[in-house]
């Protein structure tokens, strides 16, 4: 089983990824905000995948996305991004803050579940 930590503040969008999660046998842990995100990374072990908003209160998912990369110990957890955001310039700003997907909302759960399989269950 894998860690994902959801970092999204719409309960829909929240309900729908944690399901997915789920059915595909992982453990999704919630966070409403960037800082609610960082204060669960501060005080766990890193996530095997980090699901990310961008357009949220407070602190945004791209400076989310910043401060992950910047933290040695969590550097290398994947990041995909998915975003109501669907203009060309989004997801290439968004990839270069290191995000490692993007997806646009609202999106098919079969996109979801096959980003999700390549960072938690690469091809051996």
């Amino acid at each position: 089983m894998k860690r994902v930590l959801v970092v999204e503040d719409s309960r829909a969008d929240q309900t729908m990824i944690v399901s997915i999660l789920e059915k595909l046998g992982h453990k999704a842990h919630l966070a409403e905000s960037a800082e609610k995100a960082l204060e669960w990374l501060a005080n766990h072990q890193p996530p095997d995948l980090i699901i990310l908003d961008i357009v949220m209160p407070g602190v945004n998912g791209l400076e989310l996305c910043r401060e992950v990369r910047a933290n040695p110990e969590l550097k290398h957890v994947p990041i995909v991004f998915c975003s109501s955001k669907d203009q060309d310039f989004d997801r290439f700003w968004a990839l270069r803050q290191g995000g490692n997907a993007y997806l646009t909302k609202p999106f098919e759960p079969e996109d979801l579940i096959q980003t999700i399989g390549e960072y938690l269950n690469p091809a051996e």
